[in-house]
């Protein structure tokens, strides 16, 4: 059963940052995290400016759990050849906008970094992936340990890696669509905006209930069409964004799937007037692939 729900994307910057919409967040986050989490509070962040970014890039939520952590949620559409970098920064800037000045050290509060994304970020098999910050031994392999006073001092912390920031990254467009788990039925809803009859994940249901168009006021749901028909726009020229402009290069190779792309790169250095040799060279294309793209231009 299909239902009519709106974006992920756009519930995160207009719905769920209202506390009558805390346990869809919470589901979520508790089906991730594999652990029960209550959200305390929505804080300011970035992502609650209103930019010109915000119509195709990217948004985030920071929300405060009853424990005290900080949660950082990014959701990212167009490719960003140094995200890693960026989650790094998010968080250290995080726990230091957090703390007080003159505070001591135990008062950092915890980060956990949430990513979801929907482009080819780095090169593995899976499509939801944690990091953790742990300290290996180099000569005996071991995982270095809290000691029995440390434990005693931090009662709500079990392991070295508790303390350090905690990441987690969803590759939204490499999940197969065959929802195996409950963390698969939101992974799911994330990137077909559909929550089916026999799903039973943590807050999907209060999803169903609140993200649905139909129940949207009239302003918020031609704030809604408006988004969305940016989205249209935007999502039509940042399929080569990561050439910055202009393109540079491609991976050798005619790997499944790497026609279309090379089309579409062709297309657009077409539309740049680039001269022919010149895409043969970025793309592989033949000359009777360059020429097919020519005749349909008009239509494109």
């Amino acid at each position: 059963m299909k239902e009519r729900l709106v974006r992920f994307d756009w519930a995160i910057k207009k719905l769920l940052r209202n506390k009558a919409n805390f346990e869809i967040l919470e589901g979520f986050l508790s089906e991730l995290t594999r652990q029960d989490i209550k959200i305390n509070k929505i804080l300011e962040s970035e992502g609650n400016k209103e930019t010109p970014d915000d119509k195709q890039n990217r948004v985030d939520l920071l929300a405060e759990t009853e424990q005290g952590e900080l949660l950082l949620i990014e959701l990212q559409v167009e490719s960003q050849f140094d995200y890693f970098h960026r989650m790094v920064y998010g968080t250290s800037k995080l726990i230091t906008d957090y703390i007080h000045s003159g505070s001591g050290y135990e008062m950092v509060k915890r980060a956990i970094s949430i990513n979801i994304v929907y482009f080819g970020l780095g090169h593995g098999r899976d499509y939801v992936y944690k990091g953790l910050t742990e300290f290996r031994g180099i000569h005996h392999d071991d995982i270095l340990e809290l000691t029995i006073r440390q434990k005693k001092r931090f009662e709500n912390i079990e392991k070295v890696s508790d303390i350090f920031p905690e990441y987690y990254i969803l590759k939204v467009n490499d999940f197969d669509s065959l929802a195996k788990d409950t963390l698969d039925e939101w992974i799911y809803f994330l990137k077909h905006s559909e929550i089916k009859e026999e799903f039973s994940a943590k807050g999907l249901k209060k999803a169903l209930e609140e993200l649905d168009i139909l129940k949207l006021s009239k302003a918020e749901r031609a704030a809604y069409e408006r988004y969305i028909e940016d989205k249209r726009v935007a999502e039509s020229s940042i399929k080569t964004s990561w050439f910055e402009g202009k393109i540079v290069g491609v991976e050798e190779g005619r790997e499944e799937g790497e026609l279309k792309r090379n089309r579409e790169i062709a297309i657009e250095m077409l539309k740049d007037g680039e001269p022919k040799d010149k895409i043969k060279k970025y793309t592989h294309l033949t000359d009777a692939e360059i020429e097919q793209l020519k005749r349909m231009m008009p239509l494109i």
